[in-house]
């Protein structure tokens, strides 16, 4: 027995031996790093992942908000430019209504519009025949008396073909 002790000894001992513990003992320590490396990454990568996942969110929770912003942001603007317009609008509406409380402009432009003349002038209107043609043409049913569109409705319909 103490033969078979010094040959498992001598085994043991021996140069193979030694270098297969050796390789082994290796093997262990790469495996052991590759391990925590992986880890590392693995756990570098749950962090990347869940950071990810929180800007999604963020980025979800705040697309709406930030859309709702922006469009009420060119509403307001639009209703500035609307109010502006009024204002501008207004202004024009004042001066007209002031200059209609000068009595020479409101005759002026009585006159004018209604072709009167004061006792003792002469009044003349020119008229340009290609106007004139252009304003028959042109003459809507809106712009003749009553009786012509009455009288036309009627020809248009003693005639349904034309």
């Amino acid at each position: 027995m103490a033969g078979r002790v010094r040959d498992r000894d001598r085994d043991r001992f021996s140069t193979a031996t030694r270098l297969r513990a050796l390789g082994e003992q290796t093997a262990e320590r790469v495996y052991r790093s590759q391990t925590r490396r992986q880890a590392r990454r693995s756990r570098l990568t749950g962090r990347a992942a869940l950071l990810a996942l929180v800007l999604c969110t963020l980025i979800v929770a705040l697309a709406y908000p930030i859309r709702q912003y922006v469009s009420q942001r060119g509403e307001i603007d639009d209703l500035k430019r609307q109010q502006q317009a009024a204002e501008a609008r207004v202004n024009r509406l004042r001066d007209e209504k002031a200059r209609w409380q000068d009595d020479s402009y409101a005759e002026q432009r009585i006159r004018e519009r209604l072709h009167l003349v004061m006792p003792g002038e002469t009044g003349y209107i020119m008229r340009d025949p290609a106007a004139a043609q252009r304003m028959r043409s042109d003459e809507g049913a809106s712009d003749r008396p009553w009786y012509s569109n009455v009288w036309e409705g009627v020809d248009k319909a003693d005639h349904p073909g034309s």
